[in-house]
C-alpha cells in the first residue's frame, strides 16, 4: 500500500473516531493501560461510515488494523496521555462463518466464528522482542519475535562474533498469550455430525476471560501452519486463528433464527385447543404409546423458569427425568428423538462414559505444548442450557454416577484436577434411561432394590417413569399394527428411491407416511421451543398455587401418624412448580393457570403410584426413592438386629440363624422377608458370621 494511501486511511479512521467513538476513545484514555487497553469497533458502524473501508478491512485486516491503531495514537488527546500500545479490535461482522465451512479462500481474511470453548491453556507470557546479551562484549541485540519459533541473532552487533548469547529478560518485551480450542456448538449440528474445531491464539487484555464450556463468538484473522512429520514438511497446512476479539454469549439457543413468518405460525399454533396432544404426537411417532412419558418429555424441553432471587441465590428451572423399564420398550429411541429436537443437546451412553467424560477431564497433549494441563469440557458441560440425554445409566460405575450429583442440583461442576481448580456451568436438564437390576421389573419388589443407581442420584430426578412390558392381547395387537405400518412406510419409501423401475407412486408413499409422520415438523418444533423459552416467563396464579399447595399438603398429611412413613419431600413440591411453568410455556402463556397445575399433578401422582409406594403397605413413602429402603424394611431390619443382639450373648458362637428366624416369625415377620433382610444387612457390613449358621452384630 502506498504511503499516501496509508496517510489517507489513517485520516479516515481519525474522522471515524471523532464521528462515532469520541466517548469510547475518551474512556480508553482515562483507563489506559491498567483497566483497559483496547478500543472495540463495531463493523456495522464502520460500514455506515464508509462501506469501502469496511469491506477492505475484512480482506486486508493486518494493514487496516495498523492504520486504525496509528490513528488512535495521533488522536487529539491531552499531552500527558499516550495510547502507544493500545489495540483496535473489530467485532460484530455482518456474517458468521461456520467452522466446518472454513476454506482456503478465507486465509488471510478477517472472519467471525461461533462455538464453544472446548479447551483453554493457562495465560502465559510470550516474548515480542527479545534482547540478547553477548557474553563476550555485553552488547544488546534486539530481535523482534514473530511466528511460532524463537528467533536468535546470527552474530553480535558489537564484536561481530557468533555468540554465545543470553536472553536479558529485563530488556525484553513480553505480552500475555493464551490458546483456545473452539468447537462447533451442539445445537448447530444435525443428526450424527462430528463437531469440528479450530484453535485460536489470543493476546494481551483479552486473555484469561473464558473457561471451557463457555459459548463464544470469536473474530480474528485466519492463518496457516505447515504440517510436519519428523523432518518432512507436508504440502498440507493446518488453519488457526489470530483472535482479535472474544465475546462470551450467554443467551439461550442464540443461534436459532426465527423469522416474522415463523413467529406468526408459532403464535397461531399456540392458540389451538389440542396443543398438548399435538405436541405429544410429535415426539417419536414411530414409538407406540407412552403418552404420559412423552408429555413429560415435552415439558422437559420447554423447562420451568430459572429464578434469580435478590440475595443472589438461584433456583433451577430445568427438569430432570428418568425412564426405567423393561428391555425393548423404546427408551433409547425416545431419548434419541428428544435429543434431535432439543435446540442444544448431547447424547451419551452410560456404558462408555466415565466421570471425566461427563464432567471435565484434565488432559496434557499437543494442544498445551505437552507441558501444561488443560481442562476439557465433558458432556454435562457441553449440554449447558440444553438437554443431556444419558442412556444405560444403570451400567455406569458408582463413582461415575456420583460425579453427576452436583451437576443435577447445583447445576455446576467443581473441578480439582492436576492443580486446576475451576467451576464449570452445567445448566442442563438430564433425561436418563435405565434397566431394572435383573433385566425386568418385579412388581412385588421395592423399586429401590430394582434399580442399580445411588438413591441420592435417583432422588434428584423430578419425574421417574416405569415402562413395563406386560402381555395384553388388545394392546399388543395395536402395537403390532403400528410397528408394521411404520415399517411398511419405510419399505415403500426405500423401494421408490432405490429401485429405478419402481411402480410405487409418490402419492401412495405420502399416504402411508402421513400415518407415522410427526404432527408438528421437528424443525418447526425446535423453533417453537426456542421462541417459548426466550419469551415466556410465566407467573403463578392464586388458583394454581392453591391446587399445588393442597396436593402437597394432602400427601404430607398421610404421614402425620406417629409410625407413618414420610410420603413426599419438599423436592417434589419444587418439581410440581417447574412442571406447571413448563406447561404454561407450551401454550406461550404468561400465567400458570389451575389447568396447568391439574395437568402436572396428574403426572406426578401417576409417577408416585409407580415408584413412591411401599409395595407391602400400599402407602406413599418418599424413602423408597430417597434412600432405596422403605420404612417397613427399615423397621424390619431394626427388629432383626434387636433379635440378634438379644440372642448372641446366650450362645458362644453367636445367634443361630434358625433361632433368629423363629423369633422374627413370632414378631409377625414373614420368614422369607426376614431371610432377605439378613442377607442385606450382611452385604452392608452390619452383621458377620463367626461360623456357618451363626450371626453377630458389629
Amino acid at each position: 500500500m502506498a504511503r499516501a494511501e496509508n496517510r489517507d486511511l489513517v485520516d479516515s479512521f481519525e474522522q471515524f473516531y471523532r464521528r462515532y467513538y469520541t466517548d469510547e476513545v475518551g474512556e480508553l484514555a482515562r483507563n489506559y493501560p491498567r483497566e483497559q487497553k483496547s478500543l472495540y469497533l463495531d463493523w456495522t458502524d464502520l460500514y455506515t461510515f464508509d462501506p469501502d473501508i469496511a469491506e477492505e478491512y475484512l480482506s486486508k485486516p493486518e494493514q487496516y488494523r495498523e492504520c486504525a491503531e496509528e490513528a488512535l495514537r495521533l488522536y487529539d488527546l491531552p499531552v500527558d496521555v499516550s495510547l502507544g500500545q493500545a489495540h483496535v479490535r473489530l467485532r460484530n461482522l455482518d456474517s458468521q462463518t461456520d467452522i466446518r465451512d472454513i476454506r482456503s479462500r478465507h486465509v488471510g481474511r478477517l472472519v467471525s466464528v461461533q462455538g464453544m470453548v472446548r479447551k483453554a491453556t493457562d495465560v502465559r507470557p510470550k516474548v515480542q522482542e527479545a534482547a540478547f546479551e553477548c557474553q563476550r562484549c555485553g552488547t544488546l541485540t534486539r530481535i523482534p519475535q514473530s511466528g511460532g519459533s524463537f528467533q536468535e541473532p546470527h552474530e553480535c552487533q558489537g564484536c561481530e562474533r557468533q555468540g554465545p548469547f543470553q536472553v536479558n529478560f529485563d530488556q525484553s518485551e513480553f505480552i500475555d498469550s493464551q490458546k483456545l480450542r473452539i468447537q462447533e456448538s451442539p445445537e448447530g449440528l444435525r443428526g450424527g455430525e462430528t463437531p469440528q474445531s479450530i484453535d485460536v491464539n489470543i493476546e494481551d487484555d483479552i486473555t484469561g476471560e473464558v473457561t471451557p464450556g463457555d459459548h463464544v463468538s470469536v473474530t480474528g484473522v485466519l492463518e496457516l501452519d505447515q504440517q510436519e512429520s519428523g523432518q518432512e514438511k507436508s504440502a498440507v497446512f493446518d488453519v488457526y486463528m489470530d483472535g482479535q476479539s472474544v465475546e462470551i454469549e450467554d443467551e439461550e439457543f442464540e443461534d436459532m433464527d426465527i423469522t416474522d413468518e415463523d413467529k406468526a405460525d408459532i403464535i397461531e399454533l399456540s392458540e389451538h385447543g389440542d396443543i398438548y396432544q399435538r405436541m405429544v404426537d410429535s415426539i417419536a411417532p414411530n414409538i407406540y404409546g407412552h403418552e404420559e412419558a412423552k408429555l413429560a418429555m415435552m415439558l422437559q424441553l420447554f423447562s420451568g423458569v430459572t429464578k434469580h432471587l435478590p440475595d443472589g441465590s438461584r433456583t433451577r428451572g430445568d427438569l430432570h427425568m428418568l425412564l426405567i423399564g423393561d428391555p425393548g420398550t423404546g427408551k433409547s429411541q425416545l431419548l434419541q428423538y428428544v435429543q434431535n429436537i432439543a435446540p442444544r443437546s448431547v447424547y451419551t451412553s452410560g456404558k462408555g462414559s466415565s466421570a471425566a467424560g461427563l464432567t471435565a477431564a484434565a488432559v496434557r497433549d499437543d494442544f498445551g505444548d505437552g507441558q501444561q494441563w488443560t481442562l476439557e469440557a465433558g458432556a454435562l458441560v457441553l449440554a449447558d442450557r440444553g438437554i443431556a440425554a444419558v442412556d444405560e445409566l444403570d451400567k455406569m460405575r458408582t463413582e461415575d454416577q456420583s460425579a453427576m450429583h452436583e451437576a443435577l442440583e447445583q447445576q455446576e461442576i467443581s473441578v480439582a484436577k492436576a492443580g486446576i481448580n475451576a467451576t464449570l456451568k452445567s445448566r442442563c436438564s438430564l433425561l436418563g434411561a435405565a434397566n431394572p437390576t435383573y433385566g425386568r421389573f418385579d412388581q412385588y419388589e421395592p423399586i429401590g432394590e430394582q434399580i442399580d443407581l445411588d438413591p441420592p442420584l435417583i432422588s434428584r430426578f423430578d419425574l421417574i417413569f416405569t415402562v413395563t412390558d406386560k402381555p395384553d392381547e388388545e394392546k399388543d395387537r395395536r402395537l403390532a399394527e403400528h410397528i408394521l405400518r411404520t415399517n411398511y412406510a419405510g419399505e415403500l419409501n426405500t423401494h421408490r428411491t432405490k429401485m429405478t423401475n419402481s411402480n410405487v407412486e409418490e402419492g401412495e408413499v405420502d399416504a402411508v407416511i402421513e400415518d407415522v409422520a410427526p404432527d408438528i415438523d421437528a424443525e418447526f418444533l425446535r423453533k417453537y421451543i426456542a421462541y417459548s423459552r426466550r419469551n415466556c416467563f410465566p407467573t403463578m396464579t392464586d388458583e394454581a398455587k392453591q391446587a399445588i399447595e393442597d396436593f402437597y399438603v394432602d400427601l404430607r398429611a398421610q404421614g402425620a401418624g406417629e409410625d407413618a412413613p414420610v410420603p413426599v419431600t419438599a423436592r417434589k413440591l419444587e418439581a410440581l412448580v417447574r412442571l406447571a411453568e413448563a406447561s404454561a410455556r407450551v401454550r406461550l402463556s404468561d400465567t400458570v393457570d389451575k389447568s396447568d397445575a391439574d395437568r402436572v399433578i396428574e403426572i406426578v401422582r401417576s409417577c408416585l403410584m409407580d415408584i413412591g409406594v411401599d409395595p407391602e403397605t400400599g402407602e406413599f413413602d418418599a424413602d423408597v426413592v430417597e434412600t432405596g429402603t422403605s420404612k417397613t424394611q427399615r423397621d424390619r431390619m431394626k427388629g432383626i438386629k434387636e433379635i440378634i443382639r438379644e440372642l448372641q450373648d446366650e450362645y458362644d458362637e453367636g445367634a443361630p440363624v434358625e433361632k433368629i428366624l423363629d423369633e422374627a416369625e413370632q414378631h409377625g415377620m414373614e420368614r422369607s422377608k426376614a431371610e432377605h433382610e439378613i442377607e442385606k444387612l450382611k452385604q452392608q457390613g452390619e452383621l458377620y458370621q463367626p461360623n456357618q449358621d451363626h450371626l453377630r452384630t458389629l
